[in-house]
């Protein structure tokens, strides 16, 4: 088969790879490469990788997964780094990110459940949420959590009521709504005045909300939270942001005589998807962030405060990879050919959910063969079910062939659901040539559970 051009969207046609079996060293993780024509991974041929755990397949590098929390804090070396748990969390990960010296942010009981299970300190974690329930909050309090990050006037009354209840003080921040339109797509940014979450910096909200904490003794406000969205690559939202919350700091200290010592300024770095995908430098950012916030309190004569960030995606995006086997290759002519493999939107929903866009290969061979306009899809009885919108494969493609697809370890296997009732794959840690499961494969079993 031979490219063609008919069905290309005209904006962001897919890039035509000089070589489709290279792997873009910025999209794919650190130890990846090819061997004997298979893509490897952790020094583990991902042949084996599917004859041993079955497909589709999430694979976690470790190593790439460690080394990314070492930058960040290497580069926040004096302030705080959280991972942000939605990414991809699991018990192993956790047991990860406390070996690895950083905090988690949680953002429900369930989360929060799975960091305690394996004895992650509570100190270090963050509570997060926009309609946090009573019980929610009280295990959070209860369990000693670090922080907690208000939403909105209601969770106030209810940590007050609850701080009184267990005779504790917890420490909460604020989320402010800085009023930062974030260059990414409408369901991940979160700044922006007409959304869910926080309180607004514009119309006061933000500034009664901390009127409101202030008038409880029984909380500890200790600082201000801002997150502006999520996969992006423009330094210039987070600067903004980190301009206004350092006013804020600024006002608190001249209406109430206090002096908050620490900001939060959340996450949402992006990753590079694709060949031409911007990536943002870990040490850029926190410099960058650091001397805005130091100019800004040092001008109005207050102590600079500690900074947080929280990092989730920019450490688990590029260290995971999914496994698939094709299974029908579809020719529509003067169009594209569909390549249809055995999961889907119910393993990577980003595509159907918000258009992302993903690199993937023929991974258990090399191939020579001109590239064919290729639509990677799934099983599942939507026409929307997309794992890749536009790609090139090689024309030689057949059923049976393993492809693997770059940037799966954030969100996937968090989102991931049972639609057509199909269980969630597993996920394998690979790391100097060892793979272990540390979330096993659903059966029927599992669907049939707690069904009567």
């Amino acid at each position: 088969m031979v490219a063609v051009t008919a069905g290309l969207p005209e904006e962001r046609p897919p890039h035509v790879p000089a070589d489709l079996n290279a792997l873009e060293p910025a999209i794919w993780p650190r130890t990846s490469g090819r061997a004997d024509g298979a893509v490897t991974i952790g020094g583990i041929d991902v042949r084996d990788l599917a004859k041993e755990f079955g497909t589709p397949l999430y694979v976690i590098d470790e190593e790439d997964f460690r080394s990314r929390c070492r930058e960040y804090r290497s580069a926040f070396h004096d302030g705080e780094v959280h991972y942000a748990a939605k990414a991809f969390l699991c018990r192993e990960v956790a047991r990860w990110i406390d070996q690895e010296g950083l905090g988690l942010d949680v953002c429900s009981a369930g989360e929060l459940a799975v960091a305690l299970s394996v004895g992650f300190p509570p100190e270090r974690i963050t509570m997060h949420g926009n309609n946090k329930s009573l019980a929610e909050l009280e295990k959070a309090v209860t369990a000693g959590v670090g922080h907690i990050v208000v939403d909105s006037y209601e969770e106030i009354a209810r940590l007050g009521f609850l701080a009184d209840k267990h005779g504790v003080r917890p420490k909460v921040m604020i989320r402010v709504t800085v009023g930062v339109e974030a260059h990414t797509h409408e369901f991940i940014a979160t700044a922006h005045d007409d959304q869910k979450f926080g309180l607004s910096l514009s119309s006061g909200a933000a500034a009664e909300a901390v009127r409101r904490i202030l008038a409880l003794p029984q909380l500890e406000l200790v600082g201000l939270h801002s997150h502006i969205g999520s996969q992006i690559t423009d330094t210039g939202g987070f600067e903004v942001a980190a301009r206004r919350l350092a006013r804020l700091l600024v006002e608190v200290k001249e209406e109430h005589d206090v002096v908050l010592p620490e900001l939060d300024l959340g996450g949402g770095y992006g990753i590079p998807y694709v060949v031409g995908d911007e990536s943002l430098d870990v040490k850029v950012i926190a410099d960058g962030l650091r001397e805005i916030v130091t100019k800004v309190c040092e001008s109005a004569g207050l102590p600079v405060p500690r900074l947080t960030v929280e990092p989730g995606r920019s450490i688990a995006g590029v260290s995971g990879v999914t496994l698939y086997e094709a299974g029908t290759v579809k020719d529509v002519e003067g169009l594209r050919t569909y390549v249809s493999v055995d999961g889907g939107m119910s393993d990577n929903i980003r595509t159907a959910l918000y258009g992302a866009d993903y690199t993937a290969v023929l991974a258990s061979r090399v191939s020579q063969a001109a590239p064919m306009l290729s639509r990677l899809v799934g099983k599942h009885c939507e026409s929307g079910d997309m794992v890749v919108r536009d790609l090139y494969l090689p024309g030689d493609l057949a059923p049976g062939d393993l492809i693997a697809v770059a940037g799966t370890g954030a969100y996937c296997r968090s989102l991931a659901n049972n639609y057509n009732y199909l269980p969630k794959p597993a996920v394998v840690a690979v790391s100097n040539g060892q793979a272990r499961v540390i979330i096993r494969r659903e059966t029927e079993d599992d669907l049939l559970r707690g069904q009567l």
